[in-house]
């Protein structure tokens, strides 16, 4: 089959279109037949080896973290899908490759496709559904009428998240440039705070829960704007040490990303703010919950641009710009 891969870890380098075996079929795992593939900023960072110290990847690897496809094949122990089943999925982690025309997924991660989305919108939904549901309900529990700031709603967890925040009944602040306006107000944004031209540190106080998926900096000002007992939820880092229990990490790993989140988990504890770093999971049953909100009509792909398969390079590219309104996507098939 062919699929696009790494060789070794590149900073500026590309992937290369590749001949790879097709995925051996475990017991438990379905043989997706690859229609579309999402892109993720997550693509981009392991491709760059900044992840290798708590995702440590053999090389050479296919990358994409999300699919959408059919089942072309199960597994003997399969209870719950079949040949010819529409799914998407975000495979687990150490089981990615959704670059390609083939993968195996265990069936566990995997979920039906939304009866009312097409492949390429499918495909642009797991990872970055999976993350606002695992941060807003899963971690941060949000109830009716809390106060909840998105950064960057315009991109792909946060045109998903503002809308499932909506959801769960919450006010919502979010943060992008004048163009994206329209479409963050239609997704039910609350407060839109215009980066380019305002701080959100003075335009917003007494939140109860805060998204965070930038850098250092803002990171430190998304701080002082929880009430006290808020909570301060990261997907951009830094990883702290109950991120490294739950991985297993090595002892020096945990040495290392103690040392790394201790600023600020000393200062979110100065506020009386808790402070964690999440890393999304693959998890079927909770796409399946989402699948049903999709079909309900609560939650809408927001769908920027989608490439051919030989365009790969051109569509991670497109991503890292930071351009990108909602998600981008490979269409495989």
């Amino acid at each position: 089959m062919k699929a696009f891969i790494i060789n070794k870890y590149l900073k500026n380098g590309t992937l290369q279109l590749a001949d790879m075996p097709v995925p051996e079929l475990k017991d438990n795992d379905v043989l997706v037949d690859v229609y579309a593939a999402g892109v993720n900023l997550l693509d981009s960072k392991i491709k760059t080896g900044e992840f290798k110290l708590i995702l440590p990847y053999k090389l050479p690897l296919i990358l994409g973290h999300d699919v959408a496809g059919i089942i072309t094949k199960i597994g003997k122990n399969v209870k719950n899908f079949k040949v010819g089943d529409e799914v998407y999925s975000r495979p687990s982690d150490h089981r990615i490759g959704t670059f390609a025309e083939s993968i195996a997924i265990n069936e566990k991660d995997v979920a039906l496709k939304p009866k009312n989305l097409s492949m390429e919108e499918a495909a642009s939904i797991p990872l970055v559904a999976l993350t606002a549901w695992q941060v807003l309900v899963e971690k941060a529990n949000i109830k009716q009428e809390e106060k909840v700031f998105i950064q960057a709603g315009s991109g792909g967890v946060g045109t998903i998240a503002i809308q499932l925040a909506k959801h769960l009944g919450a006010t919502i602040a979010t943060t992008a440039s004048a163009k994206s306006f329209d479409l963050l107000e239609k997704l039910g944004a609350d407060v839109i705070v215009d980066y380019k031209n305002s701080d959100f540190e003075n335009r917003l106080s007494n939140y109860d829960v805060v998204l965070n998926s930038q850098d250092q900096k803002t990171l430190e000002k998304s701080l002082r704007i929880l009430k006290s007992g808020g909570k301060l939820i990261s997907i951009s880092g830094p990883p702290t040490p109950d991120f490294a229990k739950e991985i297993k990490a090595p002892w020096f790993v945990k040495i290392v990303l103690s040392l790394l989140s201790s600023g600020i988990r000393k200062k979110a504890s100065n506020k009386n703010v808790d402070y964690s770093f999440l890393f999304m999971k693959a998890n079927g049953e909770q796409l399946g919950k989402i699948t049903t909100l999709i079909e309900s009509g609560i939650i809408k792909p927001v769908l920027d641009k989608v490439f051919p398969f030989e365009e790969t390079n051109e569509a991670l590219a497109y991503v890292e710009s930071g351009r990108a309104k909602g998600k981008v996507v490979i269409k495989i098939k």
